[in-house]
């Protein structure tokens, strides 16, 4: 017996044979008639439709035979699709090739044989229809025509078999895609009546579909704009220029308890072959977790701004009753409340006791009016302790109800007395001492815990706020006692660093939102913005930046008081350093129309120094002689040997500073008057560069005439002119390889949405970073153990585990150990950064976010990820 040979496309043949999905299917009718069809025609007792795969030849219908498959090796068939052509055999005895084949001498008797290749598929034959005989016979022309025939209308039955399949799939793809589809999805017939929903759209409306199904869509939308939607699709039909369908565009839903839901509405006409529409789909994205974090942002930028104006203004406001009237009225738009009030508590020999500073006015009466005027001058003193007042002055508790008058301490109202729906009291403490309260009432917003700890901040500056008025108010009246007052004032400064230093995670997070947008909206190459858009969201970042710049400063501050200021001492050239903050400040020069003059004395001094804080205090000393300059004026930059140090000094032609305030200008916070004019600044910054000079070894002082200008200047150690400082070689840049067909999976574990959010839409520049967000550190780890993530950013403060809790159980696990995390956090004193990277973070990025900073850093750690073979 002769084998069948292997044809030379047998890769293509067999990948042609299982595109069809027609091997081992059941019998189906169509090709049992064919067969039979070939029987009748032909005259003989066997009919077959075989198909010939790598081992084997099956039968999709074989009349007269009852096995379903045989061997590839004793195949008849085989032997056509090796030849690639019609095969007729017509007696297998008088043919070397089949005389002694196994299916001649047995069952089924095989004497003759017509096979005529089957080619559905980019003519690739894969089996034939064949006719077998157990008695020899003549076969003509006409006869293989005839056979051709058939086998034609074999290989439509194929092709038809695999449309069904594919239809089948593609059906149940698109019914996958309606129903299980994570967002909400809605079918429209002509009339606008609802053929179909989805258990999104549903669920995200309260409904059951039997409520749904064959009303009209207008059920769905406010009683406001539903008749509008049955001429909307009347009119796109009739051939309209559409509004709605075929654009997205911000609506609201109807949710069946009655209240709306915003939401992203996209209206698609579906048509058929001949252009018609058929029906309508609608797709609805809810967009109400965008609705709240717009208000939680405009809420931030609100809280922002009080606490900005309230540390950077405070001696402004410290007159009269301007601290008082401004914490209560920041108070009332912070928490959108009608009535506020704020005061002092006073201790007594019995009780605390309460003055009150401001307060809303509810006066009803013309006694009642009175009696609110006693309040505010501070002539009436509260002292009952059982009290919704009393319970927070006299005991520091915090009260909270959302229903004043079925509250147990709520005593009478008076008649005419102004209806309270809500009250929150809130004590104000410095340390464990209790130093004042505020109230609100009437909120529009729900009393709970998250709007007290969102109220924090601005607690902590009340009691910033307070001490700084009751200790400027003790020294105005303890004038004898000055060793006293210094010592309150030393330990005021104290509280304060301590509270800036703790409020710069709080106040970091909400500018890490504010400087991430405005960057991204300005650098938007996806929807840019006008110009007039640009200067906004320019004012915006600048703005921003400004405050960052201020909390750093405040931050520089707490860090020298607190001794955790880390210097770098090293030989520098001075010339450098000069040169240095010279082209940093020199836009600011050119602007102020000022003319920059610089004497170096020798030319090449060198200095013991840290480098970087030399040039910080450079920076603000030229700060100050641009900002508080003349008209077109001038600043001078000199150098001089002075014995064993260098001094160097700035010198403005501003109007000068008069002697007797002269030993005021390195206080902390005191800006000599400046503040109630337009120049900016917190009043640290000569303090901080007195301390700066200090821990170099070194000077600093100020001589200048009013109306002649200021000169500063300070000395550094003179190193050896042996001594050469060292170079600093720029890092190389990072590399960026193109893995064009690789897709990175970044995991970034935050819990506030809006930084979320940010980090969401700064990825969206990476073509190849995939980004999942995870809210909880725990939420982290699971997801790291189902898809391993190339890289991940992890915030410190978390629900539940920490960002240090989080990296120390990756270390543990074998299967996480090799990921590398990036820390990124509002933590940024630099023990929070040798923290960090004691623990074993990878890098240490601080918000708000740097966006070229973090751009660097993925792409550094992202390319040395190895590549995995697609």
């Amino acid at each position: 017996m002769q084998a069948p040979d292997t044809p030379d496309n047998e890769t293509q043949r067999l990948a042609a044979l299982h595109a069809l999905e027609v091997l081992d299917t059941p019998e189906e009718r169509a090709f049992e008639r064919m067969t039979q069809l070939a029987r009748d025609l032909f005259d003989v007792p066997i009919a077959l439709v075989s198909l010939v795969d790598k081992e084997r030849q099956w039968f999709k219908s074989h009349q007269g035979l009852e096995a379903c498959e045989t061997g590839r090796e004793v195949s008849f068939c085989a032997h056509a699709i090796a030849y690639d052509a019609p095969l007729v055999i017509e007696d297998t005895l008088h043919d070397d090739r089949f005389i002694d084949h196994p299916l001649v001498g047995d069952l089924p008797h095989i004497r003759f044989y017509a096979g005529y290749p089957l080619r559905p598929l980019n003519g690739m034959a894969v089996g034939t229809l064949c006719i077998i005989d157990q008695q020899p016979r003549h076969f003509s022309e006409r006869d293989l025509k005839l056979l051709g025939s058939l086998a034609g209308q074999v290989e439509e039955l194929l092709r038809q078999h695999k449309l069904r399949m594919d239809l089948t799939r593609t059906a149940s793809r698109f019914e996958a895609l309606f129903t299980k589809s994570a967002t909400a999805k809605v079918r429209i017939d002509h009339a606008g009546l609802i053929i179909g929903i989805n258990p999104f759209a549903l669920n995200l409306l309260g409904y059951e579909e039997s409520e749904l199904l064959g009303k009209n869509v207008a059920t769905l939308t406010p009683p406001n704009i539903s008749p509008q939607h049955d001429s909307f699709i009347a009119r796109y039909i009739a051939g309209s220029e559409p509004n709605v369908i075929g654009r997205g565009r911000e609506v609201e839903a109807l949710h069946k308890d009655g209240r709306t839901i915003p939401v992203h509405l996209a209206i698609n006409a579906i048509h058929n072959d001949h252009g018609e529409v058929v029906e309508f789909l609608g797709v609805l994205t809810d967009l109400s977790d965008v609705y709240a974090a717009n208000r939680r942002m405009h809420k931030e930028q609100n809280l922002l701004k009080v606490l900005h104006q309230g540390i950077t203004d405070y001696q402004a406001l410290m007159s009269g009753k301007r601290l008082w009237i401004f914490l209560m009225e920041a108070l009332r738009e912070l928490t959108d409340s009608d009535y506020a009030l704020i005061g002092e508590v006073l201790s007594t020999d019995t009780t605390n006791a309460l003055k009150i500073h401001a307060i809303t006015d509810l006066s009803w009466s013309e006694e009642s009016r009175v009696l609110m005027e006693r309040l505010r001058s501070g002539d009436m003193i509260l002292s009952n302790p059982k009290s919704l007042l009393g319970s927070v002055f006299a005991h520091g508790e915090v009260i909270m109800t959302n229903d004043v008058y079925s509250h147990v301490k709520r005593g009478g109202f008076p008649p005419g007395h102004p209806v309270l729906h809500n009250y929150l009291g809130v004590p104000i403490f410095s340390g464990e001492r209790l130093i004042g309260m505020y109230a609100i009432a009437n909120s529009k917003q729900l009393l709970d815990q998250s709007l007290l700890d969102w109220l924090q901040p601005f607690t902590d500056t009340c009691s910033l706020l307070i001490n700084l008025y009751s200790q400027m108010a003790e020294r105005e009246q303890v004038t004898q006692d000055l060793a006293r007052a210094r010592d309150q004032a030393e330990k005021a400064n104290q509280a304060k660093s301590e509270f800036l230093s703790s409020m710069s995670h709080e106040l970091r997070t909400p500018l890490n939102a504010i400087i991430g947008f405005s960057q991204l909206l300005a650098k938007g190459r996806r929807d840019p913005l006008s110009e007039k858009q640009l200067r906004q969201i320019g004012q915006i970042e600048t703005s921003g930046q400004h405050l960052l710049s201020l909390i750093n400063e405040v931050l520089d501050l707490a860090r020298i008081e607190a001794g955790h200021l880390t210097l770098s001492i090293e030989t520098i050239a001075i010339a450098n350093v000069i040169n240095d903050a010279c082209s940093t400040l020199e836009a600011n020069i050119e602007a102020a129309g000022i003319r920059l003059t610089r004497k170096l004395t020798p030319l090449n001094c060198l200095v013991t120094a840290d480098y970087t804080r030399t040039k910080q205090v450079m920076l603000n000393l030229l700060s100050n002689a641009i900002k508080y300059n003349s008209h077109q004026g001038s600043i001078n930059i000199a150098v001089t040997q002075l014995g064993d140090e260098v001094r160097i000094s700035v010198s403005d032609s501003g109007k000068g500073i008069a002697i007797e305030r002269q030993n005021e200008l390195f206080e902390p916070f005191n800006r000599l008057g400046a503040e109630l004019e337009a120049v900016e600044g917190t009043g640290i910054g000569l303090a901080i560069t007195r301390e700066l000079i200090g821990r170099m070894q070194g000077r600093i002082g100020v001589d200048s005439t009013p109306g002649l200008g200021s000169t500063f200047w300070f000395t550094l150690p003179m190193a050896e002119q042996s001594a050469a400082p060292e170079s600093t070689l720029s890092s190389p840049p990072v590399e960026t390889t193109n893995h064009s067909e690789h897709v990175f999976q970044l995991l970034y574990v935050e819990d506030n949405p809006t930084n979320q959010r940010l980090m969401e839409d700064i990825i969206e520049e990476f073509a190849h970073v995939q980004l999942h967000t995870a809210a909880s550190a725990e939420l982290g780890l699971e997801i790291m153990r189902q898809s391993t993530p190339d890289l991940v950013l992890m915030d410190i403060h978390l629900p539940g585990m920490n960002g240090y809790q989080a990296l120390a159980e990756m270390q543990q696990d074998p299967n996480l150990q090799h990921i590398k995390v990036v820390a990124l956090s509002a933590n940024a004193m630099e023990r929070d950064l040798r923290h960090g990277f004691a623990a074993g973070f990878a890098d240490y990025l601080t918000k708000p976010i740097d966006i070229e900073q973090l751009s660097l850093t993925l792409n550094q750690f992202l390319n040395a990820v190895p590549r995995k073979e697609p």
